[in-house]
């Protein structure tokens, strides 16, 4: 059988073992906005948490797309923005936080406070660079594709694979999906293939999952896509790159909800000879907040950009931030930005 390497030294798995076993009070958190791999590798090792005998609570800090509410155990989910005051009070008396995919806690928007003040100790599984959050146990690899590709090897490692099902394969196979857009990107690696033909055994439908998440839009989000394309990129073919914004008018006339611009910034990809994407929408509550998301192909490095010029990282060729600004202003970074890396783009 075809193995995967150790993320944990011997001493780490021990670790992690006794701090499970000696919690009473686990509770899982992931970062604001969250995606497949987010609330992905939260159900899984929620699954895993169940099987060895916990009960754990997830927390999300907002709300989360409606493409993934299918997934099994969401309902279980609590949203902090809805239930502030459990939560907070939650995260004073527990035992043990995991972190899922961020690496810093102002990821997690409000709640920030309150798990950076909570006295648990903390573990983190994450995948972006440079983490910051105060863990006992760190489990970082900006190398993997995904949070949920870290899951599975950190559940392989400790021999816990067989005694799992559906309920973990379905939304770990989901985030490693969605993280890699559909293995488009970040995927290359052999031992992703391998962890899809384990999670297979599961009997999970592979194809459902993906038509659950990318066949699950409104007739109104399709009139979106058709809106953005045609009337609001902006193409540079000199510097071969896209650019294109979403207004909160937009959002209005196209009965715009959470999820409706998923995958949107991959679509000016594309266009022949284009290495770089970039997505400006404007925030649908509060006033001059930008969320940019950033797509390019090859060695382009969305990091460094997202980092210089929008308050954000990520990955090498997937990254997003935030502006503080009118979505005119917004546009005007992305000029500046395109500008500062011309010779990069060419």
């Amino acid at each position: 059988m075809s193995m995967l390497d150790n993320l944990l030294s011997e001493r780490e798995c021990s670790q992690l073992r006794s701090l499970i076993d000696s919690a009473d009070t686990i509770v899982l958190c992931c970062h604001q906005n969250a995606d497949g791999d987010a609330i992905g590798s939260m159900l899984g090792w929620a699954d895993v948490l169940r099987t060895l005998g916990k009960d754990p609570v997830m927390v999300a800090p907002d709300q989360y797309p409606d493409f993934l509410h299918w997934l099994p155990n969401t309902e279980k989910i609590v949203r902090y923005d809805k239930r502030r005051d459990f939560v907070n009070t939650l995260l004073r008396v527990a035992d043990l936080v995991f972190c899922l995919d961020f690496n810093t806690p102002s990821r997690t928007d409000e709640m920030a406070t309150a798990l950076v003040e909570s006295q648990a100790k903390k573990v983190l599984f994450d995948h972006h660079p440079n983490p910051e959050v105060d863990a006992v146990l760190t489990v970082s690899h900006p190398n993997l594709s995904s949070t949920c590709e870290l899951v599975f090897r950190v559940v392989w490692q400790l021999g816990l694979f067989d005694r799992l099902g559906r309920h973990f394969a379905i939304p770990i196979y989901c985030g490693m999906m969605t993280d890699t857009g559909a293995f488009t990107f970040n995927s290359s690696s052999p031992d992703i293939f391998f962890i899809i033909s384990q999670l297979l055994t599961k009997r999970i439908d592979k194809d459902k999952i993906y038509r659950n998440v990318y066949h699950n839009y409104s007739v109104h989000r399709l009139r979106l896509v058709g809106h953005v394309l045609c009337n609001r990129m902006v193409v540079d073919e000199a510097r071969h790159v896209a650019y294109f914004t979403i207004t909160r008018d937009d959002m209005r006339r196209f009965n715009f909800i959470k999820g409706d611009a998923e995958g949107l910034v991959n679509m000016p990809l594309q266009i022949k000879g284009l290495k770089l994407s970039i997505s400006l929408r404007e925030d649908s509550e509060r006033d001059n907040l930008v969320w940019v998301s950033l797509r390019s192909v090859d060695d382009f490095s969305c990091t460094l950009m997202a980092q210089q010029f929008f308050n954000g990282g990520g990955h090498l060729n997937a990254s997003g931030g935030r502006l503080n600004c009118s979505i005119d202003e917004a546009v005007e970074v992305v000029k500046r930005a395109i500008a500062a890396f011309e010779n990069k783009l060419k």
